[in-house]
């Protein structure tokens, strides 16, 4: 295209194309849609219309929504406008270059200006050369906003009543099901993947645990979920640090099989949602609000079977496990190894600590053996005391030391309360726990002798609730009655030395992360190192 400059300054145009979902209309993926080349037919022909007008760069973007700014070619116009690549944007229309009100402010009111760029919309007159406009604009980001809202109040709408009917709407089926072919909204048995999860339940009744099973599938080179459907042509968003084609069965895809009803034949579904259409963060609804419909599909694992691998894994789990309280060194411990956290278990003679590497399904790291959790206590323990003696010297203490030891009581108090509500919150559930357990009995599920077995198990637990929240509290008057006070330094770190015994609140305080190294066999020993919160 040839202009001639007659006194007018050349401008720069880009031209922004985009694709509705109302306007879908390609009858192949790879041509333009009819929107598309209407849209560039009008921008084309502006641009002719105007001597001091060039083409410079389209920007084109289809099949993608214009409620935000996650678009490619959005993206690379924004990019060149900063760059000072353009002079000035074409739209056929305000809306295909964004319907989210936050955008158009933040572009078309501000950063264009700041840029020196001129952004045109034909259909609905907006020009941000034209300051009488602005109030059009704001008008118009508005309707579109509505509008956004709107779409998406129906669709949601739209997604609870056929969840209500019955209807699966999630876009992947479950391991051991897939999507009918005849009907995207109905579950039909994998006569592959269905035979796995039945040999998941027989190998649970029969003693394994999840992590036994775990390895038992891995060994026999059977794919775990992602990766067989990977092997049937689905893609799938993983979020992994190994390549898919190494991920293999774990404890939690054990766990779930052995917990979810879909293989009932019932779908339970509307269990999570975004915050908005705007704000798209997953976030976990009230189990008051799940849909579930009952007989949808046909059942790979008959009532009798669940029923026995629910009580299985109530009698499965100890005591301490049910306490909901983080043990001492959760999240602090890891692997010097391979640098994965080490993970807690518990045998009928002591609890340990093992690599995750190894625990979860995998065999990858060489730091096989586990470390028991009293000896690792005794020698953290050590540690501290031996470090409070190394650091305690009543000459080289200060006030800021005192300012700081205060802001840890503050931070003591602020923790042991949290604790105390998840204990209270526990001590609910068990209660409700108790009664599910009631009506089990009644309902036959569970005979007489397993109900008073759980009964026990769970009045011992509230028993260790109760002892747990009097020692909270009384830690809690401790610290508030040392806070507030003006008490010298070397009272204060006074409390810090010569410790019996290790709390949750003691390794917060103290230690930043553990690694805990490969065991020497010859000597039985091992390295373990301890990273301190100070030097």
């Amino acid at each position: 295209m040839n202009k001639q400059n007659l006194g007018q300054k050349i401008l720069r145009v880009g031209i922004y194309l985009r694709l509705s979902d109302e306007d879908k209309d390609k009858t192949n993926k790879y041509d333009d849609s009819e929107s598309i080349k209407n849209q560039r037919h009008m921008l084309l022909e502006t641009i002719e219309k105007n001597p001091n007008f060039i083409l410079t760069e389209e920007y084109c973007d289809e099949n993608l929504s214009g409620a935000g700014t996650y678009r490619p070619e959005f993206e690379r116009l924004i990019r060149d406008c900063e760059n000072n690549k353009l002079d000035v944007i074409l739209c056929k229309s305000q809306s295909r270059f964004s319907r989210d009100m936050e955008v158009v402010e933040r572009y078309l009111n501000n950063k264009f200006k700041e840029w020196n760029v001129r952004f045109i919309s034909l259909s609905d007159n907006v020009d941000t050369e034209n300051p009488g406009n602005k109030k059009s604009r704001q008008i118009n980001s508005l309707v579109n906003e509505w509008y956004l809202e709107d779409v998406s109040n129906n669709i949601r709408s739209a997604f609870n009543a056929k969840m209500k009917q019955g209807e699966f709407i999630s876009p992947f089926a479950p391991f051991g099901y897939e999507i009918s072919k005849e009907d995207n909204n109905k579950l039909i048995v994998d006569p592959i993947a269905s035979e796995i999860v039945k040999t998941i339940y027989r190998l649970y009744l029969k003693g394994y645990g999840f992590t036994g099973i775990a390895k038992h599938l891995n060994s026999k080179n059977i794919p775990c979920p992602s990766l067989y459907k990977l092997q049937k042509g689905i893609k799938l968003n993983v979020v992994s640090n190994r390549p898919r084609e190494q991920i293999k069965w774990n404890t939690n895809a054990i766990k779930t099989i052995l917990t979810n009803e879909v293989y009932l034949g019932h779908l339970i579904q509307g269990k999570r949602t975004t915050v908005s259409y705007k704000n798209h963060k997953i976030i976990k609804k009230r189990k008051d609000m799940w849909i579930k419909k009952e007989n949808t599909h046909k059942a790979i694992i008959d009532e009798d079977t669940f029923k026995k691998v629910k009580i299985a894994m109530s009698e499965r789990t100890k005591p301490k496990g049910n306490l909901g309280i983080i043990h001492m060194f959760s999240g602090k411990v890891f692997c010097k190894v391979c640098s994965h956290y080490m993970r807690k278990k518990n045998s009928k003679t002591h609890e340990y600590l093992v690599c995750a590497n190894n625990s979860d399904g995998y065999n990858d790291c060489i730091n096989k053996k586990s470390i028991r959790y009293d000896v690792l206590e005794k020698i953290i323990l050590d540690a501290i005391n031996e470090k409070i003696k190394k650091l305690y010297d009543e000459r080289e203490l200060t006030l800021e030391e005192e300012k700081n030891q205060q802001n840890r009581f503050t931070n003591e108090i602020q923790y042991l309360e949290k604790q105390r509500m998840e204990i209270q919150k526990k001590i609910q559930e068990t209660k409700n726990y108790l009664k599910n357990l009631y009506e089990d009995k009644v309902n036959g599920i569970i005979n007489v002798n397993q109900f008073k077995c759980l009964v026990n198990d769970y009045n011992k637990n509230e028993d260790i609730y109760n002892n747990q929240i009097k020692a909270i509290e009384n830690e809690i008057s401790f610290l508030k009655a040392k806070e507030g006070k003006s008490t010298n330094n070397k009272t204060l770190f006074s409390k810090y030395q010569n410790f019996q015994s290790l709390n949750r609140v003691l390794v917060e305080s103290f230690i930043d992360k553990i690694y805990i190294g490969k065991l020497d066999e010859k000597p039985k020993t091992r390295d373990i190192e301890i990273r301190w919160n100070f030097k």
